[in-house]
């Protein structure tokens, strides 16, 4: 079943996205609470008959421009179908608050960027998150006086640095912007 999100659904929807983002590059991007938005937004949950959070959309609305914020389906739910469908069931929302177009960002993960091209996403723009572990040499980052030097850090690069920071740096990633207009217009 696909129904709106409410603050009861919180836990499911933190262990739904955290479990569904363990085995790609997002996984540690782990949140302690469910976004907040300021704004505008549509928040949906799959449930599956057991009232288990299956999927998550979350999508932030900024006039007629929207943007993804999290699409997360359960391991044990995936191949069901399940972020399409909720895609589906935002789409006259989205249409119904003037909407035109929707983008979303995402990293090098096949199944992700799979599913945004067969859902009419376009891909428009890349950029590199670069990632300094605790092991990694600190080359290129710096701290204020009197701290350590970074362990860990996540900064942002332009995509014609890519072979440079990945010769450095094991994990880089290109950040792809997708954008999707086609069902919004008209």
């Amino acid at each position: 079943m696909i129904r709106g999100y409410t603050e009861l659904d919180a836990k499911g929807w933190l262990r739904c996205r955290v479990l569904a983002f363990l085995d790609t590059q997002y996984y540690d991007d782990v949140k302690a609470e469910p976004t907040q938005f300021e704004g505008d937004a549509i928040r949906l949950i799959a449930t599956a008959a057991d009232d288990l959070v299956v999927g998550v959309l979350d999508i932030e609305i900024d006039g007629q421009a929207a943007t993804i914020d999290t699409v997360a389906v359960h391991p044990d739910h995936r191949r069901a179908h399940w972020a399409s469908r909720l895609l589906e069931a935002a789409e006259p929302l989205l249409v119904n608050r003037g909407v035109t177009t929707l983008d979303a960002w995402t990293r090098e993960d096949g199944p992700a960027n799979g599913w945004y091209r067969a859902n009419g996403f376009v891909e428009q723009f890349r950029y590199l998150h670069v990632h300094k572990e605790w092991n990694d040499e600190a080359a290129g980052f710096a701290s204020p006086p009197g701290l350590s030097e970074p362990i860990r850090a996540f900064a942002h690069a332009p995509i014609e640095r890519e072979a440079e920071l990945r010769a450095v740096f094991p994990r880089v990633y290109a950040c792809r912007q997708y954008l999707r207009h086609e069902l919004f217009t008209g």
